[in-house]
């Protein structure tokens, strides 16, 4: 590469010190792409090479992470949602260049939009009530996520106003959106714990959607209704002797599990050392040897108990319920209200929704749920497709992530019997897994 005239020879070691060395083989596995990372660490960057990954909803099948001293080296075994090894150009070119700057971290900026951040209590047409309001006040919204989780909603909604397209930057209609969409989320009994801010700073969604929902505590709390048997199995060790926490994760598999439990230890301000992905068929295990950013292990119990609720909770936020609906139609003022509106009339209740619009088209996901969380009745389904519209309201079965023969063939591993291996023992299999020795044994 051609050094700008100004860097000096030390200032271009630096450069080189610090620059991710990416590659990417299709060679080595017959069922996956192999993506290859090695960079200095830094608090964050294991989160911000996962994220590059699942934004391109690619699949990681499987993953090695391992760390000495200020090095770190990752291995992901990837697939595309179709459970195909990578072959378009653009889109490795794209990860090498993106996974080649993560070390530098990215900055905030504004994206035209006005971004909205909401948290409060769920309830049957909250959904509606918003959209409701910012139709309005003559808000477009051009993007938007919503979560919820043991009761909680969490929203992040980037909208703009309809009349000029551009961001709303007005401080006495900021104020009063504000001011309403509190109201709307303060109910009859959430009065405390409701909160909205606007912001014009660009997040990642989701990422900020996991801190809002940390924030609101909703790991503390317990489910309305529990209708899933198959809740997160996950436990938490000390190894004294070598001053790490190891955290076992047994759950379902499903698209950006990684993500939502790396960036909740990111959040929660402990690093990830070493680390073994698996998937086998639709479970998956996970292991990871952590300590906090002080280089000190989890100190106690209440900690202990507390790390198991955040990792438990940021694997079932994501975890869709309820049938799944695609709104695909030529964007309009009031759509999200008149749509979201129909759903609370029939009893229909939105437990997680994605928001996104194309030029002039509409392209918006729903899972819904009755009233008290149960699955809702196919003819009410069918009564809200009539008054939406047949051709533009679907139902769509819940994606099923792709795995080959041979993973299907794998045997689960369990946690329960989670055995602490030699820190020698770790590293060599880790570093086996990375390519970099031939045998661990």
């Amino acid at each position: 590469m051609e050094w700008p005239a100004y860097l000096d020879e030390y200032e271009k070691l630096v450069f080189r010190m610090n620059t991710p060395r990416v590659v990417i083989d299709n060679a080595v596995c017959s069922t996956a792409t192999l993506v290859k990372v090695d960079s200095a660490r830094r608090h964050g960057i294991l989160l911000e090479a996962v994220q590059v990954l699942t934004d391109l909803n690619l699949t990681i099948k499987k993953a090695y992470i391992s760390s000495d001293g200020q090095w770190f080296m990752d291995v992901f075994h990837v697939t595309d949602q179709n459970g195909n090894k990578l072959t378009d150009e653009s889109v490795i070119n794209y990860i090498e260049q993106s996974l080649g700057t993560i070390h530098f971290g990215t900055s905030n900026c504004s994206n035209g939009l006005t971004a909205l951040e909401l948290t409060g209590t769920d309830r049957v047409g909250l959904l509606s009530e918003v959209f409701a309001v910012l139709a309005e006040m003559q808000c477009n919204v051009v993007e938007s996520k919503v979560w919820t989780h043991n009761g909680r909603i969490a929203s992040l909604i980037y909208v703009k106003d309809c009349g000029s397209g551009c961001p709303i930057e007005d401080s006495q209609k900021i104020d009063t959106i504000e001011a309403r969409l509190r109201t709307v989320l303060k109910g009859d009994n959430d009065i405390r714990s409701a909160k909205t801010s606007v912001s014009m700073a660009v997040t990642h969604t989701e990422r900020r959607l996991h801190q809002m929902m940390f924030a609101d505590r909703d790991y503390e709390r317990k489910p309305i209704l529990q209708l899933c048997t198959d809740s997160p199995i996950v436990t938490v060790q000390n190894w004294a002797e070598r001053s790490y926490s190891v955290v076992n994760i047994q759950c379902k598999d499903r698209a950006k599990l990684l993500f939502d439990v790396v960036c909740t230890m990111t959040d929660m301000d402990y690093v990830v050392f070493h680390a073994t992905i698996k998937t086998a068929g639709d479970r998956a295990h996970m292991e990871f040897y952590i300590r906090h950013t002080d280089g000190t292990p989890i100190s106690s119990e209440p900690e202990r108990h507390r790390v198991i609720q955040c990792l438990q909770a940021a694997i079932e936020r994501r975890a869709s319920e309820g049938v799944r609906l695609e709104l695909c139609t030529k964007d309009r003022e009031g759509l999200l209200a008149n749509v979201t509106r129909t759903f609370r009339e029939a009893g229909l209740n939105v437990t997680r929704a994605e928001i996104s619009t194309s030029t002039d088209e509409a392209l918006n996901v729903f899972y819904v749920t009755d009233a008290i969380g149960n699955p809702a009745d196919p003819e009410t389904i069918d009564a809200v497709r009539q008054k939406v519209g047949l051709s533009d309201l679907k139902v769509k079965e819940l994606p099923s992530l792709c795995h080959s023969k041979g993973d299907r063939e794998e045997q689960a591993v369990g946690v329960g019997g989670a055995v602490l291996l030699s820190l020698g023992s770790l590293v060599r299999r880790n570093l086996y897994n990375l390519g970099l020795i031939r045998s661990f044994s």
